[in-house]
């Protein structure tokens, strides 16, 4: 019997890995229109149009709610691209959060005018303070463009210097990780200072306007609501693309075998940095968004335990899928309000026993589970050839 004869190296590479690989699957494009429709159609609908009484309304808490739960998941897309797939473990995302959320609250302070408690054009806290004038870095922060631009700026460039220093001398691991946390924890001893000039411990609340619309009008919380599930969109579909790319490639690469990277030429700082900012600045526009539906911004949200539990929505979800992360952030951060309202004395013991639950019974997460259990069943349906032996997928 003669053997079979294996295809030359060339085409088995190329048929291993595709030159062209889709965004997305023709499934995964249809439940991306399916969000787009739910969210720029269904939801404004449902607040807008239908009676109050109705089951089928969403009302003002509802609508605020799930806006800051996309806040979430957009912060939890954003960290997923630096761990989950370039094995850079963040416990200081929180600081770029709450740097977006301080860039749009400083425009939302300017944005009360004379209608707050002093009647003055100084914001309260700084007349309360006995400041005379605005500080120098407070300048033009009336304005909606110099917001868009320091919500980008200002994360983006923090976290452009701390990765040239970190990952140019080669710190890696749980000692990163330390120092990102203590990069957020000293951030958050800064702005509890009263004399630094964002508000101290109470921090900035009490909007009346954005883009000289109240703030608290259906309308204007229908239209952050809906720009926060586009930016959320938009963030999953970078990010995607990202990965999916020869540059996603080399960082998966360095996540797996950074020493084999070096070896094989490439230089790993410039593709660590540019994720890592690249994740910073999605976190501060997901802190921009947060604010002015919160209604405010104070340095708690750079407490360490902020940043560790954005690690706790991408491990429940699914690290390294990017669709995970948003389905931890919604299932934490939905079960959090769910048992806070049904059981108050007891929630923080449910919110354990979730988490406890998940890493026992699904270490790879809800999605990573799910991913993992189709590509078994897709293996067993489809028995092996001597081709797929050749090309190594035995």
């Amino acid at each position: 019997m003669n053997a079979p004869i294996p295809p030359p190296l060339a085409s088995s590479a190329s048929q291993r890995v595709p030159a062209h690989r889709p965004l997305l699957s023709r499934t995964g494009w249809m439940l991306v229109l399916v969000a787009l429709v739910v969210n720029c159609v269904v939801v404004p609908v449902a607040a807008l149009l239908v009676p109050a009484g109705s089951p089928l309304a969403m009302s003002a808490y509802g609508l605020t709610l799930a806006g800051k739960i996309m806040c979430y998941a957009l912060v939890a897309v954003a960290l997923d691209l630096v761990w989950g797939y370039c094995g850079i473990l963040s416990l200081g995302h929180g600081l770029f959060f709450a740097l977006g959320g301080y860039a749009m609250g400083m425009y939302l302070m300017r944005q009360i005018g004379r209608d707050g408690v002093y009647q003055m054009d100084l914001p309260d806290f700084m007349v309360f303070l006995d400041w005379k004038q605005l500080p120098w870095f407070w300048q033009g922060s009336d304005s909606f463009l110099w917001a868009l631009a320091m919500i980008v700026l200002v994360p983006g460039t923090v976290a452009f210097v701390f990765g040239w220093f970190a990952f140019r001398s080669r710190v890696k691991g749980v000692y990163l990780s330390i120092i990102t946390q203590a990069l957020t924890y000293a951030a958050m001893l800064l702005f509890f200072r009263n004399d630094t000039g964002f508000g101290g411990n109470n921090g900035f609340t009490d909007f009346k306007r954005i883009l000289g619309f109240p703030i608290a009008a259906i309308e204007t919380r229908v239209v952050l609501f809906v720009t926060s599930g586009l930016a959320l969109i938009g963030a999953f579909l970078a990010c995607r693309y990202i990965v999916q790319s020869k540059t996603g490639r080399v960082v998966t690469a360095i996540r797996d075998a950074e020493s084999r990277v070096m070896f094989t030429g490439y230089d790993p700082l410039p593709y660590k940095l540019a994720v890592w900012t690249f994740s910073a600045v999605l976190c501060g526009i997901a802190g921009a968004l947060f604010v002015p539906q919160v209604g405010i911004i104070n340095p708690s949200e750079m407490a360490p335990s902020n940043s560790i539990e954005m690690v706790i929505w991408v491990a429940v979800g699914g690290r390294g899928t990017l669709v995970g992360p948003i389905v931890g952030a919604a299932i934490v951060n939905g079960a959090k309000s769910i048992f806070t309202a049904a059981f108050a004395e007891y929630w923080l013991f449910f919110l354990g026993a979730l988490f406890v639950a998940v890493t026992l019974f699904l270490p790879k997460g809800v999605i990573g589970t799910l991913f993992a259990y189709r590509r078994a069943s897709k293996h067993k349906r489809e028995p092996e050839d001597d081709r797929d032996v050749w090309l190594g997928h035995a």
